[in-house]
Formats: structure tokens, C-alpha cells, sequence
């Protein structure tokens, strides 16, 4: 068993309609919560329209590729096509942290699933999501979630906005 925390979100069509399609697939698969919905400026390099993000906790007898496995089905059932790197999506979920029955933290450097993953520390739209969900989270490698928003810059975290 272990215990995965998954950032999703999408910006293209009807995000909420998509995130709540995905956030009800994962209660087949595990889920033991999920976030609201927060609605957050695009980050990248590509001009693109607002985003609507969640984070979700699921519990379950799969190994960190078989989180990734099921990151990828949700984005083919949401028609998710990746033709522009961090740019416009239906829906992109990504594996942000797994964690072993014992507590231990799933390490991977696999270029396909790094984790835990390597941007989420400075990344508002995973972080106040999650510590919405779970005050006393923490990101293997950084700490406390509490700590890595207090870290952020106040701009990016006020523009995490519940939706």
C-alpha cells in the first residue's frame, strides 16, 4: 500500500465539469480527499486562459508508476493532447509525492516520474490546494507545506483563489 497526493487541474472547455469527472473516477481508486477547487493564473511560458486546480489524497496497493499509469488514464478520459509543453490542457494531473505504508518517501530520478516532483515546493496552485486539505502536510525533501507557502511570494499565494 501507499499513499499518493495528485495536483490536478485544466484550463481548457468546462475545467469544473472535468476536475469533478476526474475527482469522481479517483474515489474508484482510493481516494481518501480531495480539495476544493481553486482558480489560479496560468504558470509557464505560454500565453493561456486561468486555470482551476484541486489536489487529491488516494490510498491504495499501487507502486509510484502505477500512480503515474492512473494520472495518464484521467488525462485520456478528459482528451487531454500534449502538444505544447506547459501550455493550454483539458486536464493535467501530475504525481506530486508517494509515500511507502511505513512512511518512508518514494524517491524517483526516472525522467518520467520524478518525485518527488521537482517544482511543487514553489508551485501556489499545488501548495495552498494541499495545505487546504492537510494542514500538516509535508513535501519529502522541503517540509512542512505550511512553511513552503509562508515562503512563496504573497502575489502568488493570493492568486490562489478558491473557486
Amino acid at each position: 500500500m501507499t499513499t499518493a497526493v495528485l495536483s490536478l487541474g485544466g484550463n481548457l472547455g468546462d475545467r469544473s465539469a472535468t476536475l469533478h469527472t476526474a475527482l469522481s473516477a479517483l474515489a474508484g481508486h482510493g481516494l481518501v480527499a480531495a480539495s476544493g477547487l481553486y482558480e489560479t493564473p496560468p504558470w509557464g511560458p505560454v500565453e493561456q486562459p486561468p486555470y482551476l486546480n484541486a489536489v487529491a489524497v488516494l490510498t491504495g496497493d499501487r507502486d509510484a508508476a502505477g500512480w503515474l499509469a492512473l494520472a495518464h488514464e484521467l488525462e485520456r478520459a478528459a482528451g487531454r493532447t500534449r502538444e505544447v509543453r506547459w501550455g493550454a490542457r483539458t486536464l493535467d494531473v501530475d504525481v506530486v509525492t508517494v509515500t511507502a505504508d511505513d512512511g518512508t518517501p518514494v524517491h524517483s530520478d526516472d525522467p518520467d516520474l520524478l518525485l518527488p516532483h521537482p517544482r511543487a515546493a514553489e508551485r501556489a496552485f499545488v501548495l495552498v490546494p494541499w495545505l487546504a486539505l492537510d494542514p500538516a502536510a509535508t513535501l519529502p525533501g522541503h517540509g512542512p507545506v505550511a512553511d513552503l507557502v509562508a515562503a512563496l511570494p504573497l502575489a502568488d499565494v493570493a492568486a490562489v483563489v478558491p473557486a
